[in-house]
């Protein structure tokens, strides 16, 4: 009895090491590597101390899945940053009013005008497109070049 005991708990925690090391990622190409200070790159820590001088970076972290690279930035004011492989910021997850000089003109232009009584809490670039949402929930589509598109109500 104590044999079958013994096989049936190596037999468990055989199969649960082995979930656990694919559940992290089903094709096994995502890394993602916690940095210390020495290690965020120069036009990140750079990007940070330009637009939320008063913030500091409290976690970073460097992902690479299928071969593209990311960087994950959480400031101590509850907002977050990713930037690309070329260090461009791709978003910023905020909980209050983002700083004017991350949003682009037209794009601040346009809110400014249009939800006087708003604020921008969040901004990210897509392919095609550039998306705000505002401390109202609605969110804004706009193209590259910042003209908008449309109002998605949240």
């Amino acid at each position: 009895m104590k044999t079958v005991t013994k096989t049936t708990v190596l037999s468990f925690l055989a199969g649960l090491t082995f979930f656990t090391a694919c559940s992290s990622d089903d094709d096994g190409n995502s890394n993602e590597v916690l940095l210390t200070d020495d290690d965020i790159p120069t036009e990140i820590t750079t990007y940070v101390s330009t637009h939320f001088d008063t913030s500091t970076i409290t976690r970073a972290e460097k992902e690479t899945e299928n071969s593209k690279i990311t960087y994950d930035i959480l400031l101590d004011l509850n907002v977050e940053l990713e930037f690309n492989s070329d260090f461009e910021v791709t978003e910023i997850d905020g909980t209050s009013q983002l700083p004017d000089s991350v949003i682009p003109e037209l794009i601040l232009e346009y809110v400014t005008t249009n939800y006087p009584n708003n604020v921008i809490t969040d901004w990210e670039l897509e392919t095609n497109y550039q998306q705000v949402e505002l401390n109202n929930g609605y969110e804004l589509e706009f193209d590259l070049e910042g003209e908008f598109i449309r109002l998605d109500k949240d």
